[in-house]
């Protein structure tokens, strides 16, 4: 639950953790505790951070017994918080499971002269977002750490789970330990992050808002900060380390805080260490879970329905379609394949040419509509998988079909030289082009209305809107859907796009599936297991179980919403909320 404001005093405060108060004071002498060991190293051989060398330190309690994998923690800027002698005590009392702590120093590429500065790496490692950090600790340092022996013989085994994992930090390396969590749940779900830079340095203002939107992960996390701490211009380190905790609340993780008075220093975390590991580690063998997410998600996702694996081993999967039975089709691009998955979860292949198949829709007239890229075509299929061509002239990527048999197209402009287009197809077969100058067009949708066409443009960050017209042409242009996009990439890598019968529309991205209001906002963000999504339809007889393409698999989780396929009759959804 919600925790209440604390303010502490130095050396001997007051806490108030978990709803119990307790007095923190010196540790007592740590001779009367097992004193375990830590030794120092060096590593320069990282190719996640090429040219790096840095400093580690490895601490091994008295009580490591090889035999039974160890609890890790894992600190940035190298040893803090006296957190050996701490782990000696806690460890002794029972307080806190057997633990390796692992305290990495920030990377640094030596000058080429001594005319010459060094590259201090710690701003990029530390402060920037992705998954780049987490990665080198997982595949680099970790493994590092497991090749090696205590000075009396015993390896080093630990625990692959995150459960029992926690990564700390301080400053720039508190973002660091949540950014490594966040990225990788399945590696740390501990944080104990202290006067953490959720600051406008290289992205990291964004996590409140993320943390709102986003289906909430298995992390629990302990937040430290001072009303002095730094307020200069990349932001206020007070301010944004509360808005963090607001943020964790609002989604419901489980998360806790010590707010004093104290500035931007290592003073007020060093004193509440002790609890707030206790407080990390409670409980420690219990798995933790989730949260419960916004109102948004929990109007979306129903509890315990998680996604499931519906196919794999494909080479690029897309164009998810769904009948009027709810049967749901998909292509494997390059290998020029359409698979049914069957209401009974069988998979089976629909046609063995596709000629390159892309994007998909079934229209009013039961065929499936499909664009054939390798043949320049809009082809229609019928049951027994003969093809009709529709169109051709062009390569189109992703395709729409309305109720009333018209169809949308749109031609990202595949070479780099030819401009990007969205095509108009009537009933009669007639073609148009109706827009052009997005950067590359590529999935659409019509509102459940109809009255409405947007499209993604994947270069960009936006979703249009038009109005569509009765003789197909489209007007009222808008830059309407403001979608987020990773820091790691230049775009928001925009893909396929639907909609529900409420109105909400649902875009494939690089984050996972955004989903935005009638009015443009994205209120959620649901990933995939595997991190890709190019795709995504509504189905199953309900149209309530969403299908997404992912790579080289697909998946499928039912949900309370249900979709909207464009070759029903409209619907008018309600007035949104603003």
């Amino acid at each position: 639950m919600p925790q209440p404001q604390i303010r502490f005093r130095p050396l001997s405060v007051l806490v108030l953790i978990c709803g119990f108060a307790l007095q923190v004071t010196h540790l007592p002498a740590q001779d009367a505790f097992p004193k375990g060991e830590v030794t120092k190293h060096t590593f320069d051989q990282s190719k996640i951070f090429p040219g790096t060398v840095r400093e580690y330190s490895v601490y091994v309690p008295k009580q490591y017994d090889p035999a039974h994998p160890a609890c890790v923690y894992v600190c940035q800027d190298g040893v803090q918080y006296k957190a050996p002698e701490v782990f000696d005590e806690l460890i002794a009392k029972k307080e806190i499971p057997v633990l390796i702590g692992i305290f990495v120093t920030p990377g640094l590429v030596k000058a080429t002269s001594d005319q010459a500065l060094p590259r201090f790496n710690r701003s990029f490692e530390y402060d920037g977002l992705g998954d780049n950090y987490a990665r080198f600790l997982i595949e680099e340092i970790l493994p590092l750490v497991e090749n090696q022996k205590t000075s009396d013989g015993r390896e080093i085994n630990l625990s692959p789970r995150g459960n029992d994992r926690c990564i700390a930090g301080a400053s720039s390396g508190a973002i660091a330990a949540f950014t490594a969590a966040w990225e990788r749940p399945d590696a740390f779900r501990r944080v104990f992050s202290t006067i953490g830079t959720y600051v406008g340095l290289r992205g990291g203002n964004v996590y409140p808002t993320l943390i709102r939107k986003y289906e909430p992960k298995p992390l629990r996390i302990f937040l430290q900060d001072g009303s002095a701490d730094q307020n200069i211009y990349g932001g206020d380190w007070w301010m944004a380390n509360q808005e963090m905790e607001r943020s964790l609340t609002f989604a419901g993780y489980e998360v806790n805080h010590a707010w004093g008075d104290g500035g931007h220093n290592g003073k007020h975390a060093t004193e509440i260490f002790p609890d707030a590991m206790r407080w990390i580690w409670k409980d420690w063998q219990t798995e933790i879970k989730a949260g419960r997410g916004s109102p948004q998600l929990q109007d979306i996702l129903l509890p315990g329905e998680e996604w499931k694996l519906v196919s794999e081993g494909h080479k690029f999967t897309e164009g998810p379609a769904v009948n009027a039975q709810g049967e749901v089709f998909f292509n494997d691009v390059p290998e020029s394949k359409t698979y049914k998955v069957g209401l009974d979860g069988k998979i089976s292949t629909f046609l063995s040419d596709t000629k390159r198949g892309d994007g998909q829709a079934f229209g009013p007239d039961g065929r499936l509509y499909a664009v054939a890229g390798g043949a320049d075509q809009i082809v229609a299929y019928d049951a027994a998988g003969k093809a009709t061509v529709i169109a051709d002239g062009f390569r189109g990527n992703d395709l729409v079909v309305r109720h009333d048999g018209s169809v949308y197209v749109t031609n990202p402009g595949w070479n780099g030289t030819d401009p990007s287009q969205v095509w108009y197809i009537s009933p009669k077969g007639e073609k148009k082009v109706v827009d052009t100058g997005l950067k590359f067009s590529n999935g659409l949708c019509v509102s459940p209305d109809q009255s409405l066409l947007y499209v993604a443009d994947s270069r960009t960050h936006w979703v249009f809107s038009y109005q569509i017209q009765p003789d197909g042409s489209l007007a009222h242009k808008q830059k309407y859907f403001h979608l987020h996009v990773p820091d790691t990439a230049e775009d928001s890598g925009a893909d396929g796009i639907r909609v529900d019968r409420d109105g909400r529309v649902y875009v494939a991205t690089r984050m996972g599936l955004q989903v935005c209001d009638q009015p443009g906002r994205v209120n959620c963000i649901i990933p995939t297991p595997n991190g890709k999504v190019s795709n995504l339809t509504f189905g199953g007889p309900e149209h309530n179980v969403i299908f997404a393409t992912c790579g080289d698999k697909v998946y499928q989780r039912k949900v309370k919403v249900k979709g909207a396929p464009s070759y029903l009759p409209p619907n008018k959804p309600g007035n949104p909320r603003l």
